[in-house]
């Protein structure tokens, strides 16, 4: 099935090739598709859960993260900040009035 390419319009072309990009879309979801049943099968044929080969379907590589506890707490208003990333605003604005980091330590 040859396509002269030279012969379409713009709409025409455009058309095709959106046509042709669903077609491959189709196509990948399929490929996905059997290489999940191809897994579910041989890990069923081997008598072992899928999870005990994965490791749990969930989350960031199934490693727990633990909360970080607060380290500063703005006195005005209680709210706290861990201290990792970006500065809250009031903590920002506190340190440019002239406080300092160990106004707001927490216990």
């Amino acid at each position: 099935m040859a396509i002269d390419l030279k012969s379409l319009n713009h709409n025409q072309l455009s058309d095709l090739i959106a046509r042709a990009k669903a077609r491959q879309a189709e196509l990948a979801k399929e490929r996905v598709s059997k290489l999940r049943d191809k897994i579910q099968a041989l890990v069923k044929a081997e008598g072992v859960a899928l999870d005990d080969v994965f490791g749990g379907r969930g989350g960031r590589g199934g490693k727990a993260r633990s909360k970080v506890k607060p380290k500063f707490r703005n006195p005005a208003t209680g709210e706290t900040w861990t201290g990792r990333g970006k500065r809250p605003r009031w903590f920002a604005a506190a340190l440019a009035a002239g406080k300092k980091e160990k106004d707001f330590l927490i216990g």
